[in-house]
């Protein structure tokens, strides 16, 4: 027999309490204030026969993108199979999207959900996983249309209502519809001020325009909402870094890296990616960071079988070796994706099509730019800029490698090449300190005034 959610949609279970419990932490998955475990087990406890809750369990772990949480993903899978026979068709795509992310299978995964949404456009957790994953495949036209295809349905007064449009204003951002994606964002907090999500996506817009000053000061405005007990806090405070990096306030950013990049307060990847990041972008305007690099990796497990798992995350791996100045162990654990992405045991995964078309390209031109072969690194990074979206993350994210580019072009005496990144660069946004600053090292005297 089936019953309904909150929003009308099908599910196996009628006890109230755990509804209450899931629908909790759905919030939480949505507004990143805690983890949503907690109120999982709560809903188990409620119904230990729903499938639901296992479900969002796998997902946690799943979306985090770390190999060594595969194992608990695939023991709450494994529960879920033995509670499929009572699950109804909306659970069962959820099951199968789930157990397609397992295998590396994500685009397999963002269609399943696409499908189910046609029928559930209300449907939280879909739009809310199948962003993520969105996200990390780098299909910017999903991450706009999905939301919107589905937004037309949602009553204003849902709870989550405002969260989804956060989802679309970040769709809008990535899609470069700067001031829509702003208005919804600013739209979506007028409804829910804990939206951090809808922070990220005006956040996001301000960067890419390169209104660096307002972007710290909208961050800074917000900050008593997103700093404190939200697990989305250690990215929004990469955001406030890059603010002043653009601002070239090295000074600055270093400060906030000390107070909330410290390798030891790290707890997931995805925020040592962040680190990662920063300290890459510092080291390209000179700084030593050798020493951050070197705690960074020494708390990062690179020596399991993370190696080839998501090709933006190996990336950023490569990066915090070549700080550290462990040229050796990056050329080793570039080697170990390559392997990986070119095993056809394993071919329907993901992520080789995107090791093969650019991450690995990409780590290539890295190595070969700290070994001093700045015209090689000018060449892979050039030849991955075209289609570096499919690296999944965001523009913001992935503009480590026009940064890259732009210092191996200064270093190879490349003019030209340089030349045209500035111009490219300076049609794109606002011409800001950090611009300015490769204008100089390009020795672009036409476009210092401009």
């Amino acid at each position: 027999m089936a019953f309904a959610d909150l929003r009308g949609n099908p599910c196996s279970s009628a006890d109230r309490g755990a509804h209450a419990a899931l629908e909790s932490a759905l919030w939480r998955m949505m507004s990143f204030y805690d983890t949503p475990l907690a109120d999982l087990d709560r809903a188990a406890a409620c119904d230990p026969d729903w499938i639901l809750p296992e479900l969002m369990r796998a997902g946690f772990w799943l979306g985090l993108t770390e190999p060594g949480q595969l194992i608990q993903a695939r023991a709450h899978l494994d529960k879920a199979r033995r509670a499929l026979p009572a699950a109804v068709a909306r659970e069962r795509a959820h099951f199968e999207a789930l157990q397609a992310v397992l295998a590396g299978r994500w685009q397999r995964a963002s269609r399943i959900w696409d499908e189910l949404l046609i029928d559930h456009p209300t449907d939280a957790l879909a739009l809310q996983w199948a962003q993520s994953w969105d996200f990390y495949c780098g299909d910017l036209l999903g991450l706009r249309q999905r939301p919107a295809r589905a937004l037309p349905q949602w009553d204003e007064s849902d709870p989550l209502f405002a969260h989804v449009l956060a989802l679309y204003a970040f769709g809008l951002e990535e899609n470069n519809l700067y001031s829509q994606a702003e208005e919804v964002g600013r739209r979506a907090l007028s409804l829910q001020p804990q939206s951090p999500w809808a922070i990220h996506a005006v956040a996001h817009v301000m960067e890419m325009q390169g209104r660096f000053e307002e972007g710290a000061s909208w961050l800074r405005g917000q900050q008593p909402l997103w700093a404190e007990g939200n697990g989305f806090a250690t990215h929004l405070w990469w955001h406030k870094t890059l603010f002043r990096l653009e601002a070239m306030d090295k000074l600055g950013a270093l400060r906030l890296i000390d107070a909330h990049f410290q390798s030891d307060t790290l707890e997931i990847t995805l925020q040592r990616v962040d680190a990662a990041s920063l300290l890459w972008r510092l080291h390209l305007l000179g700084e030593d960071m050798s020493a951050q690099c070197a705690a960074l990796i020494k708390s990062w497990p690179l020596e399991g079988d993370d190696a080839g798992y998501y090709a933006f995350n190996d990336v950023h791996a490569v990066m915090a070796l070549l700080g550290a100045d462990e040229i050796a162990r990056a050329e080793s654990w570039l080697a170990r994706c390559a392997k990986r992405a070119l095993d056809p045991a394993d071919a329907a995964r993901s992520n080789h099509d995107m090791a093969r078309g650019v991450g690995l390209p990409l780590m290539r031109g890295l190595i070969a730019l700290r070994r001093g072969d700045a015209n090689t690194a000018c060449d892979l990074l050039s030849q991955v800029r075209s289609q570096a979206q499919r690296l999944g993350g965001s523009h913001a994210q992935r503009d480590f490698i026009d940064q890259t580019l732009m210092a191996a072009a200064a270093r190879s005496g490349r003019r030209s090449l340089g030349q045209a990144l500035l111009n490219e660069r300076c049609m794109a946004k606002a011409q800001t300190p950090l611009t300015r600053h490769w204008i100089e090292q390009l020795d672009s005297p036409g476009l210092a005034g401009a």
